[in-house]
């Protein structure tokens, strides 16, 4: 028997838990050496290249950090409410001994002075100024680099800036950032029933290619979105060979073992397939492998499982390229209403929306479990988070992720989840 026979013959007898896969993916992405320099307004979102350091102080000078009035420290021994010390309004913007200074917050701090006493805190009377608090040197004033010092350390190489860090980068006046190259993806859907429009019966419109392709730009990435390649191994291996040049090659559909999945005989044909079958659900007939240098990530047909390997393998292999932290997704802790099943040794991504809590129900699920039982726990007018599973299956059922707020991942080693435990959903869409 040939070895794609083999293949198809066997099925997915060994499933390789989902860490592992991980790890054996990341052995084959290195970390991109091409650097660029971009306009700080185009950079948020961007991995820094190289060490960024402050070139000069923020503020660069001595600033009032309060409405007041700039002061000698010394001049104002003794004040108080019953006992206020009595100085000169300067004439004009210097202060000399007992006089004092009109200022606002973020003025510089004029000559002569080093305090600001508080509006609310004198009285004026005609030339002279009435000073009921007594400050002490450097008081409500902002020295030089207070903010930032010249020469610190802003950003180390590997840091994925934000909105708040173009900010701070301008405040030292950067114009221009190095950055690490986007990883460029190609990202090739196949099958010979997938259409781009206009489907007849027993075709589908494309949507996973977009969708990836669109995840791969979120992730920081650059997408090729190609055209549908059908299920013919001569074309397929002509699609993989155009974009051996990618930093990272994704295929949807095709990469299961049936007799029109193709992609993994010719991955092969052309490399290796390292890894064929994952314990995951939805999702087990995913691949992983390469040609020469080129990492391939095999994902499977179906919408949903498509999106959850691309969550669990390919965002990570995208910021393993780019050399930053493959960061978890802010999660929503929540009482889960239904039971959630699962099979042991299998990572299960449940997808589930989420709906403030009544304080309970009377439902009762297919073994009988009534979902009250907890009722006397939970105040009638609790405001937590309950989880609602929205399918337990229905891998090929896009709107079930489309209508999610989340999803709650199963490990291995559990048999499911029972109703009434409290659960982490994971925003996943929420994160670059």
């Amino acid at each position: 028997m040939s070895d794609t026979g083999e293949r198809r013959h066997a099925g997915f007898k060994h499933r390789t838990r989902v860490a592992a896969a991980q790890d054996t993916l990341a052995e084959l992405v290195p970390v991109l050496d091409r650097t660029e320099t971009v306009p700080l307004e185009e950079a948020d979102g961007r991995v820094i290249a190289t060490e960024v350091t402050a070139d000069r102080n923020v503020p660069h000078y001595a600033r009032a950090a309060m409405d007041g009035y700039a002061v000698r420290a010394a001049d104002t021994f003794g004040a108080s409410d019953r006992s206020p010390t009595v100085v000169r309004i300067a004439a004009d913007e210097a202060g000399g001994p007992g006089e004092a200074v009109r200022v606002h917050t973020g003025s510089e701090l004029p000559d002569g002075t080093n305090a600001v006493v508080m509006i609310e805190h004198v009285e004026e009377l005609g030339g002279e100024l009435e000073v009921y608090d007594a400050v002490a040197e450097g008081e409500n004033v902002g020295p030089i680099g207070e903010d930032i010092e010249a020469g610190r350390t802003l950003f180390e190489p590997g840091h994925q800036l934000r909105p708040s860090d173009l900010g701070l980068l301008k405040s030292v006046d950067v114009r221009e950032v190095p950055v690490r190259a986007e990883p460029e993806v190609a990202v090739i859907p196949t099958g010979e029933e997938v259409v781009q429009s206009d489907p007849t019966p027993g075709e589908v419109i494309e949507t996973n290619g977009l969708t990836v392709s669109r995840l791969v730009e979120r992730w920081g990435g650059s997408a090729r979105y190609r055209e549908v390649v059908t299920d013919d191994e001569e074309r397929l291996r002509q699609a993989l060979e155009t974009d051996l040049d990618a930093d990272i090659l994704v295929t949807t559909g095709g990469s299961s073992v049936g007799a029109r999945d193709l992609t993994p005989d010719v991955v092969e044909e052309l490399g290796e397939v390292t890894i064929h079958g994952v314990a995951v659900k939805p999702g087990h007939p995913v691949a992983l492998g390469h040609v020469a240098d080129t990492p391939i990530l095999l994902l499977p047909g179906y919408p949903v499982s498509c999106i959850v390997n691309a969550w669990l393998f390919l965002r990570p292999a995208i910021k393993w390229a780019l050399g930053t932290e493959v960061n978890a997704p802010p999660t929503v802790q929540a009482r889960l209403d239904r039971k959630l099943r699962s099979e042991p040794g299998m990572r299960t991504l449940a997808r589930v929306q989420l709906e403030r809590g009544d304080g309970g129900t009377d439902e009762v699920d297919r073994e009988g479990e009534r979902q009250d039982e907890r009722d006397d726990e939970i105040d009638e007018e609790s405001d937590e988070w309950v989880a609602t599973p929205v399918s337990a299956s229905g891998a090929g059922v896009l709107s079930t992720v489309a209508l999610a707020d989340g999803w709650v991942q199963i490990p291995e080693s559990r048999e499911g989840i029972p109703a009434g435990e409290t659960v982490a959903v994971e925003m996943w869409e929420a994160l670059p």
